[in-house]
């Protein structure tokens, strides 16, 4: 990572692959943390996922793994685990997305890291924590989503339950993990001591419930799948227009609802009786979605959105993937990051949400397998000789140098 960062000289040693724990130390990459990604030496199994691939790198595996430095270790050698350790000496967090106990066989437990490291933050992101009866269980992103009551309200209100369409399981307990971490560093800050972190997949799909968890432990009524719109608010939800693309209405509050029936032309609907209220809308909402489908199938997707944000009524086309990526409030943000690979050629990646005043980090390609490892086994202070051992006893792997500087400037 070149420039700026307001997490520069944190280092992170990243024990994680596949998905939840590179996105979280992704995160803070992104931010200008030193991340080293500690790697088997067959590598992250999401470097081979298909079908897209870039420089015979997965996509999947490019999209959690810049601003990153990989070291390739073999940690069930004993010399390994003491690469590792020697690593843990110099750095601030471990994360990790080992099933519980597998650290500890190992040799990388907590009480062992603090014996290298007495004030070491440890993050463990597992399917279902380090308690419980499913702690042992393995756990996948839709896994979680069906444990945790998610699955059963995505879908039509009719229609089977299915799993959302971006990985969130993996992709909030990445940033529960991103939050718990920094808190820790801040706690350090004050006492000096690190702190063991627990994080469930489980656990933070459960906390995504938010208010249909609550309504439910209010009144005891189970919600059910929640479709194209919202279980307290009919005119929060989509409408077919007549392109046959649909457009989302938030009209949240009264204000909102009358200016949306003046923009529809239905000023009507504001004086009908069993639509005076919110309460009175929800009981008669599929008499009020019969007008408001009739009014919307009259003018495409795209010139709704444009008359009703106009008119003070938040509203939105569907954009499908090519749309949102390609548009200029996207271009706008810099949410869209062009850099060049390692390997030759540029690739781009989603953009760094996170904006800061004070931070203004360069992106790097994601790491080759071992394309850092003798940099930091020097960095460690080993010697030429010992480098050269390590890489013979297949201790550790180092990518080939030719590799890595072909076809770059």
């Amino acid at each position: 990572m070149n420039g700026h960062g307001i997490l520069d000289k944190l280092v992170v040693i990243d024990l994680t692959q596949f998905l939840s724990g590179p996105f979280a130390s992704q995160v803070l990459g992104n931010l200008g943390a030193d991340i080293i990604k500690v790697e088997p030496l067959t590598g992250d199994s999401s470097r081979t996922i298909p079908p897209y691939y870039f420089n015979g790198e997965s996509g999947y595996y490019l999209s959690t793994n810049r601003n990153k430095r990989s070291i390739a270790v073999d940690l069930k050698k004993p010399v390994g685990q003491k690469v590792v350790l020697d690593l843990v000496a110099r750095a601030d967090v471990v994360l990790s997305n080992y099933r519980p106990g597998v650290l500890e066989r190992l040799g990388l437990g907590y009480e062992t890291l603090k014996s290298v490291k007495e004030d070491i933050i440890l993050c463990s992101i597992t399917g279902f924590g380090e308690s419980g009866p499913y702690s042992d269980r393995p756990a996948y992103d839709m896994v979680v989503q069906a444990l945790s009551g998610v699955m059963s309200l995505t879908g039509e209100e009719k229609g089977e339950p299915v799993r959302t369409g971006v990985p969130i399981g993996d992709l909030v307990a990445g940033l529960y993990a991103d939050i718990a971490m920094l808190s820790a560093l801040w706690n350090r800050s004050l006492t000096g001591r690190g702190q063991r972190i627990d994080i469930s997949m489980f656990d933070a799909q459960l906390s995504l419930l938010s208010y249909l968890g609550t309504y439910y432990l209010l009144s005891g009524d189970v919600p059910g799948r929640q479709g194209k719109g919202h279980v307290s608010i009919p005119t929060y939800r989509s409408f077919q227009c007549s392109d046959n693309s649909p457009v989302v209405v938030t009209a949240n509050t009264e204000a909102m609802w009358k200016k949306l029936c003046v923009c529809i032309g239905r000023s009507d609907l504001v004086e009908r009786q069993e639509f005076e209220t919110n309460e009175l809308r929800l009981e008669h909402r599929e008499a009020l979605w019969v007008d408001l489908e009739d009014a919307f199938a009259k003018r495409p997707a795209i010139e709704w959105a444009e008359l009703l944000n106009a008119a003070g009524v938040p509203a939105a086309p569907v954009n499908t993937i090519d749309r949102a990526l390609n548009d200029p409030h996207t271009m706008a943000r810099d949410m869209i990051d062009e850099m060049v690979h390692v390997l030759g050629g540029s690739i781009r990646l989603i953009g760094n949400p996170i904006k800061a005043e004070d931070s203004d980090p360069v992106p790097t390609s994601p790491p080759l397998l071992g394309q850092h490892t003798t940099e930091l086994l020097a960095e460690m202070g080993y010697v030429e000789s010992r480098i050269e051992q390590l890489l013979s006893e297949k201790v550790v792997l180092q990518c080939p140098e030719i590799d890595i500087v072909k076809n770059v400037e």
